[in-house]
C-alpha cells in the first residue's frame, strides 16, 4: 500500500497492519486515517484494543454519526482478541460496509497467527507488513524517506546520516524531513548531512585526523579503534582524514601573515582549528600532503568498494599518513 492511500483504497477494505516495527505501523494506520479524513473532514474515527472487542461494540463503532456516515474503525493488538469474538470479526472483514476502513494492528509474534491466517484469506483484506529494520537495511531506509519527499541522498550520505542520529526509525524519518526541507530541491551529500548531524561521530573523526597529522601514531590508532568500536562509520574517517588534508594544503599556500579570521575561512575550518593546522603545518611539505591525499583517496575507494576489513584499511591508512608527516 501507498504511503498516503486513496480514500477508495480504505473505504469498504480492510487494512491488516502486522509486524513488530512499531513505528512503521503507527505510520501505516496514521496514513489510513488521513485518507478518511481527506475524503470527508467530519468523518468518525473510533479505536480499541481487540481485548476489548465484541461483536456489540464493533458494531457501534461502525454506526453512522450524526454528522457522517464515513468512519474509521482502528483495532489494536489484535493478537489478544478474545476467542469469542473472532468469527464475529471475521464475518465484518469478509463484507466491510463501503462507507468504513477498518484497520487491525497485531504486533508480530505467535500469538494470534491463527487469526491471522484466516485473515489474509479473505479478498477485502489488504495486509502491509511492519517488518524491523536491520542496521544494513538504515541506509536504505534513509534513501527510501528523502525519496519519498521527492529528493535523492547520496550513499555516502545516508551512511553519515544514520551514524550520526543511530537506528531509531522516527528519529530517521524526522532527519530526512529537516533535510529535504531545508535543502529543497538539492541533492544531500555527506557535507549537508554532517553541517546538520555530525555531533559526535564527526567529533571522533576528526580526532583520528587530527592525531594522525600530527604523527602521533599511537594515539590515532587508539582513537580509531574507539570510535569504530563506538560505530562511527569508515566513511565519517575517510572524510575527515580528505578535510584535514586539504585543510594543511591550503594553510602551506596561504599568504605570510594572514589573520586567524582570514584563514580560518580559507582553510573551511572554525577560528580555534586554525592553530591545529598551523602546528601540523610545521612537519608537512606540499610533496607530503599530496601523498597524503593520494592515500587518503585509496582507503576511500577501498571503503566504498566494500572493502572485506574496512578498520585494517583505515589502520593503514593512519600508520601511512602519520610516517609521511615523520619521514620530513
Amino acid at each position: 500500500m501507498a504511503r498516503t492511500p486513496s480514500a477508495a483504497q480504505v473505504l469498504g477494505h480492510v487494512v491488516l497492519v502486522t509486524g513488530k516495527e512499531e513505528f512503521l505501523s503507527a505510520r501505516t494506520v496514521a496514513s489510513v486515517r488521513d485518507a478518511v479524513r481527506v475524503h470527508d473532514a467530519e468523518a468518525e474515527i473510533a479505536e480499541s484494543a481487540a481485548s476489548d472487542l465484541t461483536l456489540a461494540s464493533l458494531g457501534e463503532m461502525s454506526a453512522p454519526s450524526l454528522f457522517s456516515s464515513i468512519r474509521c474503525v482502528i483495532v489494536r493488538g489484535l493478537e489478544d482478541l478474545p476467542d469469542e469474538s473472532v468469527d464475529g470479526l471475521l464475518d465484518c472483514c469478509a463484507g466491510p460496509a463501503d462507507d468504513v476502513a477498518l484497520v487491525l494492528v497485531h504486533s508480530g509474534g505467535q500469538k494470534g497467527s491463527g487469526v491471522l491466517t484466516k485473515l489474509r484469506k479473505l479478498p477485502a483484506v489488504t495486509e502491509v507488513k511492519s517488518e524491523e529494520v536491520r542496521p544494513s537495511e538504515m541506509a536504505g531506509f534513509v534513501a527510501s524517506e528523502v525519496a519519498s519527499h521527492g529528493a535523492r541522498i547520496d550513499s555516502d550520505a545516508a551512511v553519515v546520516l544514520v551514524q550520526a542520529v543511530g537506528n531509531d526509525l522516527r528519529s530517521l524519518a524526522a532527519a530526512a524531513d529537516q533535510l529535504t526541507n531545508d535543502f529543497h530541491g538539492e541533492q544531500l551529500t555527506v557535507d549537508k548531512v554532517q553541517r546538520y548531524f555530525g555531533g559526535r561521530a564527526e567529533a571522533k573523526s576528526f580526532t583520528v585526523a587530527d592525531a594522525a597529522f600530527a604523527g602521533k601514531r599511537a594515539v590515532a590508532l587508539e582513537e580509531l579503534r574507539w570510535a569504530l568500536d563506538a560505530g562511527t562509520s569508515p566513511v565519517l574517517v575517510t572524510s575527515a582524514m580528505a578535510a584535514s588534508a586539504r585543510s594543511l594544503a591550503r594553510y602551506l599556500g596561504a599568504p605570510r601573515g594572514a589573520r586567524d579570521a582570514d584563514l580560518a575561512r580559507d582553510l573551511g575550518v572554525p577560528p580555534w582549528k586554525v592553530r591545529t593546522v598551523r602546528d601540523q603545518s610545521r612537519s608537512w611539505s606540499p610533496d607530503g600532503i599530496a601523498a597524503a591525499v593520494r592515500a587518503v583517496a585509496h582507503a576511500d575507494a577501498d571503503i566504498k568498494g566494500q572493502a572485506h576489513d574496512a578498520s585494517y584499511t583505515l589502520e593503514r591508512l593512519v600508520l601511512t599518513v602519520a610516517g609521511l608527516r615523520e619521514s620530513r
